[in-house]
């Protein structure tokens, strides 16, 4: 049999994995019935979810196919650099709770379009529920339908049309229980994939070591790939475009992540409807195991790496290869799982459904939420029961999956296929609208003068720069901006900017806009804010701070080592 293929004890794995969240999951939808018919309770589970669920469910909404696939190949492809987008993302989370946590619950905030709604006006948040609606479906639910695709067809040698279908109705059974069902779902899932996730990278470092153990693998494949154990690129590195040197530490990593996860439908809404005290310790729960992470998304593609360039045997060159003769860093993932015996196959196989599926049920939740709650609520039928609202939700839930699927299906392999890195598309083409949304909430949480034009000029004008500086080499000659390392040459010789220099100069342009905007706005009609903010809401107690601290420090010391 081939070795891609599943055994039928690896099904069998599946299968209890599949029975096992299923069943959960019905256990907790029929616990309490107004799950049903409240609205509230349907899309936030409002004070339902402990801090242990908040915490898994961010995770296993956030991790999915584009990290066990995408980022694995960019590990292949580049090496630990990639870690940034997790390692910075556990300090992010830190100044989500301590910063952005208290101003949504205490102005009782459920999604990201009602805060703009209230802090600035309704045309700002009806913009924002279409725009985030378009971009969660078009480029999220696309994307990891997808990649998802991708590696369960590499591991179970099924079609990967099928395998799309299937996913999203996996996801569907799951999403329509609502964000009680998800939220403690994950919390199976999140085991289910770091467990399978630790299985593959131990298999990876044994393979390395020769059966020396995971130890010796590790210091084997460190000395082996010392190229691919740099945290901070310098300009003459091939992949500075994709992780422009410090600007991961100090520029635009910082509004990437900031923007995903404290402006973000798809992750707060974990924790809006729990309390200050548990929304924080899930979020600093959720902080700890992003530092895990890049052990079991990163490392198994630098594995692959190392074996392939030492000819090991265990995975030839010839496996990543398209159709058409080229190398897809995708397929690094798949080729290293297909390595697992029987059994282990099969919980590495649920591993994967199981992120798969858990981002997806959080990404059509979300699109739910937004859909119903601030745009069918508010434009379509003001006077809507719970019940009709619920009934909405899932609705949308139908919908937007059909939708992902169709557009996953027909544009999917011509944009993360033929040795493209499905993150770093889905990083460049969040980023298009990253800086805009993320200077229109820091400004309208901290200062108070900030105009609904303001924030209009953020939303288009963001998105405007972005596309303005993407395309810029095709009409003008950037290499003035390479003395500030703003600007390197592609394979073709021509000065592009970076795309996460990009972000936090077009922040930086929302930035200055909304100021003077504001500024003259304020002196025809003074403007003040629609929100409840007191310094006292910021202070954290003291467990909180020290589990903040030691995450602080954790990262401190990984960038110390690797840099």
């Amino acid at each position: 049999m081939n070795s891609s293929l599943l055994d039928i004890k690896d099904y069998i794995v599946f299968l209890v994995y599949f029975v096992v969240v299923a069943g959960y999951g019905l256990y907790i939808y029929y616990k309490k019935k107004s799950a049903t018919t409240d609205s509230k309770d349907y899309f936030l589970a409002e004070g339902s979810l402990t801090w242990w669920a908040i915490g898994a469910s961010l995770i296993a909404s956030n991790i999915s196919a584009e990290q066990f696939i995408g980022m694995s190949g960019s590990g292949f492809k580049m090496g630990l650099a990639i870690a940034a987008y997790e390692w910075m993302a556990a300090v992010t989370l830190i100044v989500v709770a301590v910063f952005f946590m208290p101003v949504y619950l205490k102005n009782k905030i459920f999604t990201m379009p009602q805060f703009l709604n209230q802090r600035y006006n309704g045309t700002v948040g009806m913009i924002m529920a279409i725009f985030w609606l378009m971009l969660y479906i078009v480029v999220n639910l696309m994307s990891i339908l997808y990649l998802g695709a991708v590696a369960i067809s590499g591991i179970s040698g099924l079609n990967i049309t099928l395998c799309i279908v299937l996913l999203a109705a996996f996801a569907i059974i799951i999403t329509l229980g609502g964000m009680k069902v998800i939220g403690y779902t994950d919390v199976i899932q999140v085991f289910v994939l770091v467990l399978g996730g630790l299985v593959a990278t131990y298999l990876a470092l044994d393979i390395i070591s020769e059966g020396k153990g995971v130890l010796n693998g590790f210091t084997n494949l460190h000395n082996g790939a010392s190229e691919h154990f740099h945290l901070i690129f310098k300009p003459d590195n091939p992949n500075y475009m994709d992780l422009p040197g410090i600007s991961v530490l100090i520029g635009g990593m910082w509004i990437a992540n900031l923007s995903y996860w404290g402006c973000n439908q798809y992750i707060t809404q974990r924790a809006l409807g729990a309390s200050l005290p548990t929304a924080r310790n899930g979020l600093l729960f959720a902080a700890f195991l992003k530092l895990l992470m890049p052990i079991i998304v990163v490392i198994p593609g630098i594995a692959v790496y190392y074996i392939i360039k030492n000819n090991m045997g265990d995975i030839s060159a010839d496996s990543l290869l398209t159709s058409s003769g080229a190398q897809d860093p995708n397929k690094a993932y798949p080729a290293l799982l297909t390595l697992l015996p029987v059994g282990l196959k099969g919980l590495s196989f649920a591993a994967l459904t199981a992120a798969i599926v858990a981002s997806l049920a959080g990404k059509a939740n979300s699109i739910a939420t937004i859909f119903t709650l601030d745009i069918y609520q508010k434009a379509i039928n003001k006077d809507a029961s719970e019940k009709k609202l619920v009934g909405i939700g899932k609705i949308a839930v139908l919908v937007s999956m059909i939708l992902g699927t169709g557009l996953a299906l027909v544009v999917g392999d011509a944009l993360m296929g033929e040795g493209k890195q499905g993150f770093q598309y889905i990083q460049e083409y969040t980023g298009f609208v990253s800086p805009g949304i993320f200077a229109m909430f820091i400004l309208g949480f901290f200062w108070k003068k900030t105009t609904s034009n303001a924030a209009l000029f953020a939303t288009i004008g963001g998105f405007v720069f972005s596309v303005i500086l993407k395309f810029s080499p095709d009409f003008m000659d950037l290499s003035f901006l390479s003395s500030i390392n703003f600007s390197v040459p592609n394979a073709k010789g021509v000065y592009e900017i970076p795309f996460i220099d990009r972000m936090t100069i077009v922040f930086l342009l929302c930035v200055i806009g909304m100021y003077f905007i504001s500024v003259i706005e304020n002196k025809k009609k003074p403007v003040t804010s629609g929100l409840e903010i007191d310094p006292s809401m910021f202070k954290t107690n003291k467990a909180f701070t020290i589990g903040a601290l030691l995450v602080i420090a954790i990262v401190t010391i990984l960038y110390t080592i690797y840099w």
